[in-house]
Order: C-alpha cells, then sequence, then structure tokens
C-alpha cells in the first residue's frame, strides 16, 4: 500500500468569500477606518445596532436600500463596497436552486421570504432579481417605494397586488410592471402559498 507523504497531500483549495462575507469585511474596515463605532454608523444609517453587527461579520445579506444608508453614513458610494467582490467582465453566474442570498427587507418578519437570486459589480446597480414567498404566517403587507421599473411574474398562489390607487388579482402566469416610485406591495394573499419573481431595473441601467 502507497504510504501518503506530505508531498502527496493536494494543496487545500482556496474559494473566495461570499458576497455577505465581504460586504460586511468592507464596511468593518471603511467604519473601522473613519474611526466610528458601530453606534455611531447605525444611527447615520438608521439600522440596529445588532443588525449592523450582524451585516458586518456576514452573519445575513443586507437589501440595497439598507446598503445605500451605511455607504451614505460611512461616506463613500455604493460600489466601494463591493470593490472587493468582482468577478471578470462578462463572466455568467450560476445560482443553484434554494442557494439565493436571503435578504432583510420590511416584511422579512412577517413570514415573507427574499431571495436575491443575482448580484451586479461595478458603479451603476443595473438590477435586483428577487424570488419572494409568502406563506400562511404572512399577516402584515409593507409597501415599498424606489427608483426604477419593476417586473413581477406569479409562479404560484393568488394574491392582490397594489401600485398606487390600482389593485391587480395577480394568478400563476400573470406579469404586472410597473414604476417603482409609486408606492407598491402586496394587499393580500387569496390562494396560499405565494410565490413570484421581481426583478428592478434601477435608472441609468444600459437598455
Amino acid at each position: 500500500m502507497k504510504k501518503h507523504t506530505p508531498d502527496s497531500v493536494p494543496p487545500p483549495v482556496e474559494h473566495p468569500p461570499s458576497l455577505e462575507k465581504s460586504l460586511g469585511s468592507a464596511i468593518r474596515e471603511l467604519r473601522q477606518r473613519h474611526q466610528l463605532t458601530l453606534a455611531q454608523v447605525s444611527e447615520q444609517a438608521s439600522v440596529s445596532r445588532s443588525m449592523l453587527s450582524k451585516i458586518e461579520t456576514g452573519q445575513i445579506m443586507a437589501g440595497l436600500d439598507t446598503l445605500s444608508r451605511i455607504a451614505r453614513a460611512l461616506g463613500v458610494s455604493m460600489s466601494m463596497l463591493f470593490r472587493n467582490y468582482d468577478v471578470p467582465s462578462g463572466a455568467a453566474q450560476l445560482v443553484k436552486r434554494d442557494a439565493g442570498m436571503q435578504v432583510v427587507r420590511r416584511g422579512t418578519k412577517s413570514g415573507h421570504t427574499y431571495k436575491l437570486l443575482a448580484y451586479d459589480q461595478g458603479p451603476v446597480k443595473r438590477f435586483e432579481p428577487f424570488l419572494i414567498e409568502m406563506n400562511e404566517q404572512s399577516e402584515s403587507f409593507p409597501t415599498f417605494e424606489h427608483p426604477g421599473t419593476e417586473f413581477i411574474h406569479m409562479l404560484e398562489g393568488t394574491m392582490e397586488y397594489r401600485h398606487g390607487n390600482t389593485v391587480y388579482v395577480l394568478e400563476p402566469g400573470d406579469s404586472l410592471t410597473f414604476a417603482g416610485e409609486i408606492l407598491h406591495g402586496p394587499e393580500r394573499l387569496l390562494v396560499k402559498p405565494i410565490r413570484f419573481l421581481s426583478v428592478i431595473l434601477y435608472p441609468g441601467a444600459p437598455q
């Protein structure tokens, strides 16, 4: 039997840090560089101290609005938070089933699950695709308002979805496109569970 020697042991494979870890490390590094405490940044960004700590340690993935507020509190652009997490230009991204990054948004504690299915690199945020799930525990329905255009495609269940003063009934196979600047969000769950895709296209994205 061949004996394993140190020379025969393959070197360990180095995996790049996850997006959560990379973002958290960048935020912590910038905060410490500016000699700011967790309490100071959390107050300026309107984010709880415990959540900011979890973001810095890569335990949770913050939504775009939260990251934007943190970046402003640190006095940097959003792209600075992503500077250490990049892929070659034109490279493809594969997100396996159930591997989407769960992000924190309003409604997360109400039985709503938001999974980010891709991320964008570079100084310009072009789009964000989410898989959103709502179950029997969903009771409160937060409203959202953001720049850009949003596209929704229903996969499962039936719900009433409000955009401004209009309420739409969405069933599997239905799609809805609307301006994100107008208040919008689920109004009532008619057939549960609910699953739908939400893609946000931000201003300045290449057409």
